[in-house]
């Protein structure tokens, strides 16, 4: 395992603050695994004592003391049941304050994750991790960790208590230990690799399901509703025939295992008559003998489901100590500049070349281009030539592998991401609605915007007009990814929002494709009438989007091949001319 800290430590890491209640817990165990000792004890003393020869006569004769041992034998076990409650409880206690430390920390790790992250793990992988890895975890610190002190104290002071009554006894009864150690250890080489499967199995039908239930549309769209279901009844047998496999192992190895524990009782009635015969011992000892060779037999049996219980965790543990210890390639330099206010809004590419770590050949190629405060830059070309890929490294949604991009003369890796993002507002194609009211939605971005300023900026992307005559107006609640309203309308509300902000910068990803010309005609005129001054980068492949850009930018495979106003790109008679008359039909 490649982390800094070894799964204990990490868990013990996550219980601080509790670390007082944990360990009287631990001393709680120890303490009420000791008293098992009790009654078998007393038993003994009973039997030596009040059940041999002249019983009657002696209990006559030692009435209070036979009362004293009773009474005591009672107490003790009602004041241990009453400790295994309490510390039942404490164990629960730090597991479930551990749990919700735990889940708070990876939710906060995975939001500050750059993108390279989230395209390296699957959505259900995430919810897998986030779910039953924790509760893996959690069950270790509320059962496994107990059972194992349980186990290990009972076993040792049934030991203890064993050698002082016999030491001879005791070897006859304890030489069976290590045959349970080497089956124990067998058992865990082999079940090991197999909760690992496991777990990758239930993270791809967790991820199944998931996608399944956000493309519910595409399904229903191509009547795809049969494949599916035997689809996830593919990915949930093989699951389940996983989960048999891995949680029946442990009968491979259980007849083997309850067969010494069952051989004990025998060990002892042998061996024990001949020491009673011998005079070596006596009928009290035996009777304590055999009142605690269970405390040894159990340890034994349970051995083996603690064993599999602690690879359970282990496996589910290293998923999530993998996100845990994760930390993000985009973070803020030592030495950031902070910037709490508006940017002028000027931007700069410099022999700017990216690629993704994956990749092998360049996504763009020594692009170099200036942006003045207040203008508008339009960037068009095929798909895949890089468009997107451009405008995510302004707010360092990805790195350049080469060059610099500054805004108002400083390279964006020396500005704090949160001052950064917060000066760049984003309205992209693939647009993600809350399940949220729709005021819910604009305002996301900032805090205590009025109703006034809320419709101001609807009015700005056209959405005001549908949301006024929605019944519950801008109280309207969306449902999930925003189900109930066309991708136009989705659109519009992401442009709302990303103008909410009143941002120094604002980059349109194609952001008016679903909306009719007439409405993209009353955004376009909004956008060069807005109240604050910003600059504006759009990607669009519309002409009526493009021709009223200050200037117009062409990329063909990750370079910039033409550049220009609309009139002048069309007199250059390139790229863009012969878009122009595919559009509008007609050649210039």
């Amino acid at each position: 395992m490649n982390y800094s800290k070894k799964r204990l430590q990490w868990l013990w890491e996550n219980t601080r603050g509790k670390h007082l209640i944990f360990i009287l817990g631990i001393i709680g165990t120890v303490i009420y695994s000791s008293m098992q000792l009790v009654v078998p004890y007393f038993s003994g003393q009973i039997v030596d004592r009040f059940l041999t020869e002249d019983a009657a006569v002696k209990i006559v004769q030692e009435r209070t003391l036979f009362y004293q041992l009773i009474f005591i034998m009672i107490s003790l076990t009602l004041i241990r049941v009453v400790i295994v409650y309490l510390d039942c409880m404490a164990y629960e206690y730090v597991s479930q304050h551990a749990l919700s430390k735990i889940k708070n920390f990876l939710y906060d790790k995975v939001q500050r994750q750059d993108m390279q992250f989230y395209a390296k793990y699957r959505t259900g992988d995430l919810m897998t991790r986030m779910t039953g890895d924790l509760d893996a975890v959690r069950h270790n610190i509320a059962w496994v960790i107990r059972a194992v002190i349980e186990s290990i104290t009972l076993y040792g002071a049934a030991s203890i208590y064993f050698f002082i009554m016999n030491w001879k006894l005791a070897l006859s009864v304890l030489i069976t230990t290590p045959l349970i150690l080497i089956i124990i250890l067998m058992f865990k080489k082999r079940v090991a690799p197999m909760h690992g499967l496991l777990r990758e199995k239930f993270a791809l039908l967790n991820t199944n399901a998931q996608e399944n239930i956000s493309g519910n549309k595409v399904v229903k769209a191509f009547a795809r509703e049969e494949y599916e279901i035997n689809k996830f009844d593919i990915t949930n047998m093989d699951y389940c025939e996983n989960g048999k496999k891995t949680h029946l192992m442990w009968l491979k190895f259980f007849p083997y295992v309850e067969t010494i524990a069952n051989i004990l009782p025998v060990i002892l009635m042998v061996v024990g008559g001949i020491f009673i015969i011998k005079g070596e011992l006596t009928m009290g000892e035996f009777v304590s003998f055999s009142g605690l060779i269970w405390a040894v037999s159990n340890p034994m049996r349970l051995l083996g489901n603690i064993m599999n219980e602690f690879q359970r965790f282990a496996a589910a543990a290293d998923k999530v100590m993998e996100i845990y210890y994760s930390e993000p390639a985009i973070v803020d330099a030592i030495d950031a500049i902070p910037h709490p206010g508006r940017f002028k809004g000027e931007i700069e590419f410099k022999n700017v070349s990216f690629m993704y770590s994956d990749g092998v050949d360049n996504v763009l190629k020594n692009i170099s281009f200036k942006v003045a405060p207040g203008e508008t830059i339009a960037i068009m070309g095929e798909t895949g030539c890089g468009k997107t890929s451009l405008i995510q490294m302004i707010p360092r949604f990805h790195e350049p592998t080469a060059g610099e991009i500054l805004i108002d003369g400083v390279n964006v890796n020396k500005y704090k991401l949160a001052d950064l993002r917060r000066n760049i507002g984003l309205a992209s194609q693939d647009v993600l609605l809350y399940s949220d009211t729709i005021e819910g939605n604009i305002s996301y971005g900032t805090h205590n915007m009025s109703l006034s300023e809320l419709i101001k900026f609807a009015k700005y992307s056209a959405a005001d007009d549908f949301i006024s005559k929605m019944p519950e107006g801008y109280e309207t609640l969306v449902g999930e990814r925003g189900m109930g309203l066309s991708g136009g309308q989705k659109q519009r509300i992401s442009l709302a929002r990303a103008l909410a902000v009143e941002p120094s910068i604002l980059i349109l990803d194609d952001t008016t494709s679903a909306v009719d010309m007439e409405t993209e005609k009353s955004i376009q005129h909004a956008l060069r009438h807005l109240d604050f001054e910003c600059t504006r980068l759009i990607i669009a492949q519309r002409i009526s989007t493009t021709k009223f850009a200050d200037r117009i930018l062409i990329l063909k495979n990750g370079a910039i091949i033409e550049e220009g106003t609309h009139d002048e790109l069309v007199a250059q008679k390139g790229y863009y001319y012969d878009l122009v008359c595919l559009q509008t039909g007609e050649v210039i």
